[in-house]
């Protein structure tokens, strides 16, 4: 840990050093990709809003420019002008950065894009498009689709994360295994299946995780699953927090810039209490423990999202059940696509994604929620400090919806 900890902050010393020199220099001309491109009304005045990753800086920032946002293409040459008050964190994080688009470049035939065209073609409404690409190549929801997400508290369910890699992986090794069986069996009867279809899955998954541009979650959840594949295969013990530890920083030494993604740290925090609770549950019947899972995932992890995100709607008490559904849907929703019938829950879904509830806004202070940290990791070596975190987190539950009712 030591040892991590120090190549940590070795990379946060040069990354340092990169971002005093970003701010030396009065203007950029860089190449970017565009993520996200949406227009904002001041009045009579509007600005189009650019979300940008540019590759050769490794950075993700914020612009705007008067071009409309339909004019807008995958990829753009900016000039950008670094401002004096950039700070280190805004480098490391998604700041704002003032720039001109110098050209607009004209959209190139991808792989990806013929998928995202494919996937496309079989919805008539934009809500449902947008949600089957964002769950299957991690594009951006539409804006009013992202709202209802929120409301509905399945956003987990939308970002690519460890969630989708397990039914994928679980998806694969059943596929794949029968296969293989039958070359085992004739040609090499010494194999264990686990060793070799295991890796050959991996490779598939990571093929995946590069082909939609690598999103944090996904990343942290794919680093999980290939260093605990090679554990799993020494023998040794993976539902260990100092296993979970180790991740986390190996990932922050090749990926510093982590640190600040909300989307990394949810990810790493939904980990943590799927964790505790195998940690004081082990013993449970395996389709109590599913239910168990899905429902404490969502109590435990209430408190840390409403330390950052306000909206209370009674609607989000539907997020364990729709949890526990989208296993099925997902890889049934992937086979409907490949055959042309993905339209086939768009019905559903649009009634889903235009429900409506009362909803208000909460944000939990932050001393409250550093408390209920601190109390999350001392349940780590307490039983009965963790059925205290349960108390506390259904308290807690209680409290933001039972105002709807009473």
């Amino acid at each position: 840990m030591l040892l991590l900890l120090f190549l940590l902050f070795m990379r946060l010393f040069f990354l340092h050093q990169e971002y005093r020199e970003f701010k030396e220099k009065p203007f950029y001309y860089t190449d970017v990709q565009v993520i996200q491109a949406y227009e904002k009304w001041n009045g009579d005045e509007y600005h189009t809003i650019l979300k940008v990753y540019a590759p050769t800086l490794n950075m993700n920032f914020f612009s705007r420019t008067k071009i409309r946002a339909k004019e807008i293409k995958s990829k753009l040459r900016l000039k950008l002008f670094p401002h004096k008050k950039l700070s280190f964190f805004d480098y490391l994080g998604t700041s704002f950065i003032f720039s001109r688009v110098n050209e607009i470049y004209e959209e190139e035939r991808s792989v990806k894009g013929e998928f995202l065209t494919f996937v496309e073609n079989q919805h008539e409404d934009n809500l449902t498009a947008s949600f089957y690409k964002a769950i299957y190549f991690a594009t951006p929801l539409e804006k009013e689709l992202r709202t209802q997400v929120s409301s509905l508290g399945v956003s987990h369910l939308i970002a690519l994360s460890g969630f989708h890699l397990a039914i994928l992986s679980a998806l694969l090794f059943f596929l794949l295994r029968p296969f293989y069986r039958v070359a085992q069996q004739r040609y090499f009867p010494y194999r264990f299946d686990l060793h070799d279809v295991g890796l050959l899955v991996l490779v598939l998954l990571a093929l995946y995780v590069w082909f939609v541009d690598a999103p944090p979650s996904l990343l942290r959840s794919y680093a999980m699953m290939a260093v605990g594949w090679v554990l799993l295969v020494l023998g040794m013990e993976l539902l260990s927090f100092t296993f979970l530890a180790t991740i986390i920083l190996v990932l922050l030494v090749i990926f510093p810039k982590m640190l600040l993604s909300l989307a990394f740290w949810f990810s790493v925090a939904g980990v943590f209490y799927i964790f505790l609770l195998l940690k004081h549950f082990s013993t449970l019947n395996k389709y109590f423990m599913t239910l168990f899972i899905s429902f404490g995932i969502f109590v435990l992890m209430l408190p840390i999202v409403h330390m950052v995100f306000p909206v209370v709607n009674p609607l989000q008490l539907t997020s364990p059940f729709f949890s526990l559904g989208f296993s099925f849907f997902y890889p049934l929703s992937m086979g409907l696509h490949l055959i042309g019938f993905g339209n086939l829950f768009d019905p559903i879904l649009i009634k889903i994604f235009t429900l409506e509830a009362n909803k208000s806004m909460f944000i939990l202070d932050y001393w409250y929620g550093l408390v209920y940290l601190v109390v999350s990791f001392l349940a780590i070596y307490s039983k009965k400090i963790f059925y205290l975190l349960f108390l506390i987190s259904i308290s807690f539950t209680l409290w933001l919806f039972i105002g709807f009712w009473v």
